[in-house]
C-alpha cells in the first residue's frame, strides 16, 4: 500500500496514517478511535512484525530501511503489563465509563502467561488445527540453531523482558478434520479417539500431515503429506492411532530442537487447546515424549493469561506467585512406553519425515 496508493507513504512519514497489529487496532478503538484512540502496542505483537530489535525492545532503524517503513506510522512500544494504563475505555465504545486498559499480550505469548510458565524451561503446548509450542528462557535472549523462532514471551512493568523459544506445527487438529472431512473414516473430531483405541498399535503405520510442507524445525516447503508403512493388515483405526501419534511426534520434533538450542531438559509439558480433550491422543503425549503431560482445568488459557497480565498491573494480584496458586491441574498423563518403544517409534518417524521432503519443486 506505502509503494502503490498515491500520497499514502507521505502521509506515513507524518503519522497521518498509521499501521498496527490486531491489538493495536483493538486499542485504538477501544480508547476513541479518530477522537482520541491510543496508539500503542506491546514487547511480544511488537516482536512479530520482524521490524523490533529484541534487545532494545524499539523499532530497529536498520529494519525499518530494509523494509522502507516509515518510524512515525508504527505504534509506541510498551510493557506486556504496565500500571500505567495504555489508555482509558472511551464513553463512546461498548463499555460504559472509562476503564484502564492494563495488560496486552500476543496470542501464543498470553497462553505461556494462562498457564504460569514464568520460569526458565517451563513450556506449553497449544493443540489447535496447529501447534505452538513455547519454552521460557529466562532474561537471556537464546538465538536458534535448530529451527526455531526466538520471541519476546512477556515484558511485566519495569521487569527485564522474558524471551521464549518457539516452533510452530502447520497441521495436527487439522490432520484429524481431514480424517473427517476429505476420507470421512469419522463423523467427529471425538470420534478419532474411539477409533484409534481399537488397536493397540499402529501396526508400522505413520502419517506425516506435510500438506503444505513442513514447519518447525525442518522448515521445508518441498515437503508433502505420506502415509507410510502400509499393508492389506492396516484398517481406519491404525491410520486414526497414526495421527493422534503424528502431533505427538511433531511436537516431540519441537522439543528436541528447544532442548538443543536452551540446554534445558523438559521435565513436564503444560498443554491446552482443542485436541487435549482427546485423553488417548494426551496419552501419546506423554509416552512419545517420556514426560507427563498436564493439562489445566481452564482450557482457554489464552484469555486467562491476558487477563492476569491485567491483573498484574491493577494490583488485583500481587505477584506471580499468587497467579501460581491459581492455576489448578485437571489431569496428568504419565508415560507408560518403555525407552525402547519409545526410541524405535521416533527412529520409525524421522525415517517417514524424510519421505516427504523434495517432493515438489519450490523457488527459483
Amino acid at each position: 500500500m506505502l509503494d502503490h496508493v498515491d500520497g499514502l507513504r507521505a502521509d506515513a512519514e507524518r503519522g497521518e496514517a498509521i499501521f498496527g497489529t490486531v491489538d493495536t487496532w483493538l486499542l485504538w478503538n477501544l480508547t476513541g478511535g479518530v477522537s482520541g484512540g491510543v496508539h500503542a502496542t506491546d514487547v511480544t505483537n511488537a516482536s512479530r512484525t520482524m521490524l523490533m530489535d529484541l534487545t532494545t525492545l524499539d523499532w530497529d532503524d536498520e529494519l525499518l530501511e530494509l523494509f522502507t517503513v516509515p518510524r512515525p506510522m508504527l505504534p509506541r512500544i510498551a510493557p506486556s503489563a504496565t500500571p500505567e494504563p495504555y489508555g482509558l475505555t472511551s464513553a463512546l465504545g461498548p463499555f460504559a465509563g472509562e476503564l484502564p486498559i492494563t495488560g496486552v499480550l500476543g496470542d501464543q505469548q498470553a497462553a505461556t502467561v494462562g498457564q504460569v510458565c514464568f520460569a526458565p524451561g517451563e513450556a506449553k503446548n497449544t493443540y489447535g488445527t496447529g501447534n505452538f509450542l513455547l519454552l521460557n528462557t529466562g532474561p537471556d535472549i537464546v538465538r536458534s540453531k535448530s529451527g526455531l523462532l526466538t520471541t519476546v514471551c512477556f515484558k511485566f512493568g519495569a521487569d527485564p523482558a522474558v524471551y521464549a523459544l518457539e516452533g510452530s506445527i502447520a497441521v495436527t487438529g487439522a490432520a484429524v478434520q481431514w480424517l473427517r472431512d476429505q476420507l470421512g473414516i469419522i463423523s467427529g473430531a471425538a470420534d478419532s479417539e474411539m477409533l484409534a483405541a481399537q488397536v493397540t498399535d499402529t501396526g508400522g503405520v505413520y502419517f506425516v500431515p506435510a500438506f503444505s510442507g513442513l514447519f518447525a524445525p525442518y522448515w521445508r516447503a518441498d515437503a508433502r503429506g505420506a502415509i507410510v508403512g502400509l499393508s492389506r493388515f492396516h484398517t481406519s483405526a491404525h491410520l486414526a492411532r497414526a495421527t493422534l501419534e503424528a502431533i505427538a511426534y511433531q511436537t516431540r520434533d519441537v522439543v528436541e530442537a528447544m532442548e538443543r538450542d536452551s540446554g534445558v531438559r523438559l521435565e513436564v509439558l503444560k498443554v491446552d487447546g482443542g485436541v487435549t480433550a482427546n485423553d488417548l491422543a494426551m496419552q501419546l503425549q506423554a509416552d512419545i515424549l517420556g514426560v507427563p503431560v498436564s493439562r489445566p482445568v481452564v482450557a482457554e488459557t489464552t484469555a486467562l493469561g491476558a487477563a492476569y497480565a491485567a491483573g498484574l498491573a491493577a494490583g488485583f494480584w500481587r505477584d506471580t506467585g499468587e497467579l501460581r496458586a491459581n492455576w489448578h491441574e485437571s489431569k496428568r498423563w504419565q508415560p507408560s512406553w518403555t525407552e525402547e518403544r519409545r526410541t524405535n517409534g521416533y527412529a520409525g518417524w524421522r525415517k517417514a519425515v524424510q519421505r516427504t521432503l523434495d517432493w515438489v519443486d519450490v523457488g527459483p
